[in-house]
């Protein structure tokens, strides 16, 4: 596996949006910047590899993980802490350690799953179905066998009636975070699978801090949305209410 660091893929764009502010704008997210410089790749996976709030910049982030398939392996890219809108923050709080978006044959989707559901798991050429234990579990090949670690499967492995149920109920159409055990989901930024990634900082912070983070982030998401909301109230009062029909399809839809 090879492991790259981006450190070029931030744009000013989405520099201006991510400052946590109330001003209703439309800015590309850093997602939308890494699917367009990934436009012409037919496969990838991005994952919201970690998550943060910078108190004294008043400022929400996000890391990224992209992993793209290559012959014989898959490439691993991890992005630098970039800067998000609270609206996206808050849109993905309980996604930390999901893929939130993945471009499967030349078709994006953006409905979060567990990493690898999209890809890797159940595709013949990593692995396949072993049974033990009375159930049915995945298991890569040996020269993929990183990805056992990569998506934390040696503590917490894929069962294949999880795989089965994301498959048949869920792709491309809704997220998908495992059964739930005591109110806690088997994926997602508050299950167990995910906290046992220690390194993030997310995790590392103390509870009282994330809990202010998403206490903070609601209510200022729902300002955002609130003022957008009237911004385009006006702004249809101003034109009128004509609408024109784009050849085009919608990009990422």
């Amino acid at each position: 596996m090879k492991c790259i660091k981006i450190l070029t893929i931030i744009g000013i764009a989405f520099l201006l949006s991510g400052c946590g502010s109330s001003t209703p704008r439309y800015e590309k997210t850093p997602v939308d910047m890494l699917i367009q410089q990934l436009s012409d790749t037919r496969d990838f996976s991005i994952i919201l590899n970690d998550m943060n709030y910078d108190e004294s910049k008043s400022q929400y982030l996000h890391k990224y993980q992209i992993l793209t398939p290559r012959e014989d392996t898959v490439l691993s890219a991890v992005t630098e802490p970039l800067p998000v809108s609270d609206m996206f923050f808050e849109k993905h709080i309980n996604d930390m350690g999901m893929e939130i978006v993945s471009k499967v044959d030349g078709k994006i989707m953006r409905k979060p799953a567990p990493p690898g559901y999209n890809h890797y798991v159940g595709n013949e050429k990593y692995g396949r179905w072993t049974q033990r234990d009375g159930g049915s579990f995945w298991e890569f090949y040996g020269k993929f066998a990183f990805m056992s670690s990569m998506f934390n499967m040696m503590s917490y492995p894929v069962h294949r009636s999880y795989y089965n149920d994301y498959r048949s109920n869920y792709y491309g159409s809704r997220g998908y975070y495992g059964p739930s055990n005591s109110g806690r989901n088997y994926y997602g930024t508050r299950s167990s699978w995910n906290q046992s990634r220690s390194s993030t900082a997310w995790n590392r912070k103390p509870s009282s801090f994330k809990d202010k983070v998403r206490s903070r982030v609601k209510q200022s998401a729902s300002t955002s949305r609130r003022n957008l909301s009237s911004k385009r109230s006006r702004s249809t009062s101003r034109y009128g209410s004509t609408s024109y029909r784009s050849r085009g399809g919608g990009f990422g839809k």
